[in-house]
């Protein structure tokens, strides 16, 4: 099992500098206390929500600073940029790393896609077309391209990635569909949707079996899922617990940039959630129309009280099942040692944290990275030696 960390570099004040200094602090802890990886999102305009626009800069920084830690796009937004740029961009931060990049990609979402001029409509295929290109941008020595979105003469591109052929290469998912077409284009998931292990098993497994014939758009196939989750150690249990889904709810709360636009969300987090707990369920049984129930939560539900309904029980959603369940992985070192091994049960490669966040605090994140390397990463790495050996 990998850990890593995933930054948005939240700002509840504009404050730019301090953001940036503390970032790097707690990358460079990261580092020395056994995470495998650290995610950079590419976010435009969210003013406060997230202040990392060109994870590429801070990289420069981290591939001196850091001496082991693995430094991944989380991801580049594909439609954005010029593959040739994204090819030499990346290339760079792997020969200044020695080697240490992953190559993740996406396309965002429409708020920011218009902002930069580009059509949502368009996205799919330009995330396509320039995934096709960059790998073979950097295992060509003379490279052309003439495509719908780009054309490219022969040129030589320079520099080549560190890593031969090229650096691992995912995609950032949050539906099946994706997670499938991840595995018939032989890359890595990103599963960043924040679920429960027990809602992404059966579609591991389906990406498992895909990815056996896949035809992969690199030039070697990334078997890798990565489950992105909130995560939060401390010394006392419960308060870790209840400061890590404070930090989950506020960053999915009404009117924030991964729910603004999207139908339904509230109901759809409860899904992906496990389903309603079961005393939620009874404490909104006149609201909830059960089609069919296990032992653990309503997985199946309407709710005749509408979206209203569904957000007051996802307030509700207590920090003990979250936990339990996976969606956090939060509390003190054994709740964590039990919640990541609820990730390791489904067949999760790398286990991702978004802990730095507006709602805990810079020396809040160091303790808990502290944490982590103390007590609970030795604990899968140890058990990993064990099982190789």
């Amino acid at each position: 099992m990998q850990f890593s960390l995933a930054y948005e570099m939240q700002r509840p004040t504009l404050d730019d500098q301090a953001v940036v200094e503390e970032t790097l602090e707690q990358c460079i802890l990261a580092d020395e206390m056994g995470f495998d990886a650290v995610w950079f999102v590419e976010h435009h305009f969210l003013t406060t929500f997230s202040g990392s626009p060109c994870p590429e800069v801070i990289f420069g920084a981290l591939s001196r600073l850091t001496k082991r830690i693995r430094l991944g796009f989380g991801v580049v937004i594909l439609p954005y940029h010029h593959p040739i740029r994204v090819a030499e961009r990346v290339a760079m931060v792997d020969v200044m790393s020695h080697g240490r990049v992953d190559f993740g990609t996406g396309r965002s979402a429409p708020y920011e896609q218009t902002g930069m001029g580009i059509d949502p409509r368009d996205t799919r295929a330009m995330w396509e077309e320039s995934l096709t290109m960059i790998p073979q941008i950097w295992t060509s020595d003379m490279f052309q391209w003439d495509g719908r979105f780009w054309k490219v003469p022969p040129r030589q591109v320079l520099p080549k990635p560190y890593q031969k052929p090229h650096p691992p290469i995912w995609v950032a998912a949050l539906q099946p569909a994706t997670y499938q077409l991840a595995a018939q284009k032989g890359i890595g998931v990103m599963a960043l949707g924040v679920n429960a292990p027990s809602v992404l098993e059966p579609h591991i497994q389906a990406y498992r079996q895909t990815i056996q014939d896949a035809q992969p758009v690199g030039a070697f196939v990334n078997n890798q899922w990565l489950s992105s989750c909130f995560g939060y150690c401390g010394e006392d249990n419960r308060q870790a617990r209840e400061l890590c889904a404070r930090s989950l709810k506020t960053f999915f709360g009404p009117g924030r940039p991964y729910v603004q636009d999207q139908k339904d969300v509230y109901q759809k987090l409860l899904e992906q959630w496990g389903g309603i707990p079961e005393h939620l369920a009874q404490n909104f049984s006149r609201y909830i129309n059960v089609e069919g129930r296990t032992e653990a939560a309503v997985t199946q539900f309407d709710l005749s009280g509408g979206s209203a309904i569904a957000h007051k029980i996802w307030e509700e959603f207590d920090a003990d099942t979250l936990a339990d369940r996976g969606v956090i992985v939060a509390g003190d070192p054994e709740s964590c040692i039990k919640a990541v091994k609820l990730h390791e049960a489904t067949g999760v490669d790398q286990v991702q944290f978004l802990m730095a966040t507006e709602t805990i605090g810079h020396q809040q994140v160091m303790k808990s990275i502290e944490m982590f390397g103390k007590h609970v990463i030795p604990a899968f790495k140890k058990a990993g030696a064990r099982k190789s050996s």
